[in-house]
């Protein structure tokens, strides 16, 4: 294997899988802090303000779910996804990712498959490429990344993946509709079998305004900083609530600097027990060390 196809498809997947987590998720920590004084019931139904805020203090609260969607960035991330995540404290979870974004056929080519599954814990995420994969690895099929390693390879992009995957619930679109004073009801929809109110609203990064946000400074600051992170300047967000203020499915459409975000998730079976085991070992291989290595040999082979 040529060290740069290494590094190309090593970084492809640990992008991909990042991102997974970050659009299952959201990417926005203190969940229900601004729901802290929000009254549920009755008024919720009927403001679709108060509505939010019982929604964000809820599904803040709930700390796990299952998760399915899917999500395409540009013409270059092309994805789905299904699993379940836990964000009590920061992510733990375990997800399938199919890949079909232009770089899959070069994942194949090393051994990854269509389908690969992701394992996330706090310190970083863990990604299985398969067994074809494994007779270039030495029996090792695991290939592990850190999050400070995510970052330096990653440079300001990866630092920002850092942070949203280590801060991460399920309810960034809520935040970006209270943040952006721009909410309407929908309606009363059916999403899966299940009765759900439908909320909608467009986010413009540069305008979001603590004064209709109900967010606090601090919180308004963290949200600005992970849009534009992430190159949103414009965003449309849905989100359908069932009966408990829990959300059972979110739409985002956004104007990214690279082109375009279109994701969709759905929401269920919530408190869901996320148990999660690291592979063993002698399966696994840290993606700085495979650098290393495919670098030395090329270092010698040119020698």
């Amino acid at each position: 294997m040529e060290s740069n196809t290494v590094r190309r498809v090593g970084l492809s997947v640990a992008v991909v899988a990042a991102l997974t987590s970050v659009a299952a998720c959201g990417g926005s920590d203190d969940g229900g802090k601004a729901g802290s004084g929000s009254k549920a019931g009755s008024v919720a139904k009927a403001n679709p303000v108060a509505a939010l805020i019982a929604v964000q203090k809820k599904t803040g609260q709930a700390h796990s779910a299952r998760i399915e969607g899917d999500t395409t960035m540009s013409s270059t991330v092309s994805m789905k996804q299904s699993g379940v995540m836990d964000w009590s404290d920061g992510i733990t979870g375990s997800m399938k990712i199919t890949n079909t974004s232009s770089d899959a056929d070069i994942i194949k080519k090393i051994g990854g498959g269509d389908t690969m599954e992701a394992r996330y814990f706090k310190d970083g995420y863990m990604v299985d490429m398969g067994e074809a994969m494994s007779q270039q690895t030495g029996g090792k099929r695991w290939i592990s990344y850190s999050y400070d390693d995510l970052a330096q390879l990653g440079g300001a992009s990866g630092a920002a993946l850092k942070e949203q995957m280590q801060n991460t619930t399920p309810d960034q679109g809520v935040k970006s509709l209270l943040a952006s004073g721009d909410v309407k009801k929908v309606g009363q929809e059916d999403v899966r079998g299940v009765s759900a109110t439908h909320y909608s609203g467009t986010v413009d990064v540069a305008d979001l305004t603590a004064e209709n946000g109900h967010l606090d400074a601090d919180e308004l600051a963290a949200l600005k900083k992970q849009l534009a992170d992430s190159g949103i300047t414009t965003e449309t967000v849905d989100i359908w609530v069932d009966d408990n203020d829990l959300l059972v499915k979110k739409t985002e459409r956004g104007a990214m600097k690279t082109g375009e975000l279109n994701s969709t998730v759905f929401y269920s079976d919530y408190g869901t027990k996320v148990s999660v085991e690291r592979p063993p070992a002698d399966q696994t291989v840290d993606f700085a060390e495979l650098m290393k290595q495919q670098q030395g040999a090329s270092s010698g082979a040119a020698s």
